[in-house]
């Protein structure tokens, strides 16, 4: 406790980013979220991608993401991009429909690929609401400010929300939270002495590039436009 206490006091002027204003008290609740999933998430992970066959796992996958199509279609006609809220209605229908509630990918198959999705955080950036600090919350993760401003659209515009009984609807959203990490296993590795700092980099990155829809800015571009009257 008296870590914790000390780690969520600690000025706020000594972080080390510019960008994590509260690196103290992120730090904490990071310590808290890698405990737990070092010990019950993970395990539990690696326990069900053991003994769930590969096609149950792919069709778990394919039926949330799916249901994300219904937020992705909003926040895409918020941004205004029309174009990609009409496949994403398209990889809706057909999926929930030839799909079988979306347990099959029929979309892709047809030639409408998966796209990278869309949540409010990434409509407020597109309308001019600044990243604010980097925040850490407890379960749920990082995020910055504004996309913690965003969550409560997000859970609104999120059909797992509607399931109207309450223990379907806790389990509904374990099993999308043990598929999720279990798809992430594969990705861990040897990570440094500094997960924290690594994960927030990571984070802050992915961010601005599904704001971007992956455009990424080439810090050359300027230099070189110098060499076009050669």
């Amino acid at each position: 406790m008296t870590c914790w206490m000390l780690a969520i006091l600690a000025p706020m002027a000594q972080a080390s980013d510019e960008r994590d204003p509260w690196e103290g008290f992120n730090r904490a609740i990071f310590a808290f979220n890698d405990v737990a999933d070092t010990y019950v998430v993970r395990p539990v992970a690696v326990g069900y991608e053991t003994i769930t066959p590969e096609p149950v796992q792919l069709g778990v996958g394919n039926f949330f993401g799916n249901l994300k199509e219904v937020p992705n279609v909003f926040n895409s006609i918020l941004q205004g991009k029309f174009g990609r809220a009409g496949k994403d209605t398209g990889r809706f229908f057909i999926n929930t429909t030839l799909g079988v509630a979306g347990l099959f990918d029929v979309a892709s198959h047809m030639g409408i690929p998966r796209t990278e999705g869309e949540d409010f955080g990434q409509t407020l950036a597109k309308w001019g609401v600044p990243n604010g600090p980097y925040l850490m919350l407890p379960v749920l993760g990082p995020r910055t400010l504004r996309d913690a401003a965003g969550m409560p659209i997000d859970w609104v515009t999120d059909p797992k929300t509607y399931v109207g009984h309450t223990r379907t609807s806790y389990e509904i959203k374990a099993i999308e939270l043990l598929d999720t990490r279990a798809g992430l296993l594969s990705l861990e590795q040897d990570i440094g002495s500094d997960k924290y700092a690594l994960y927030r980099d990571i984070y802050l990155q992915r961010r601005e590039y599904l704001i971007n829809d992956g455009e990424v800015e080439d810090s050359f571009g300027g230099d070189l436009d110098d060499f076009d009257d050669f």
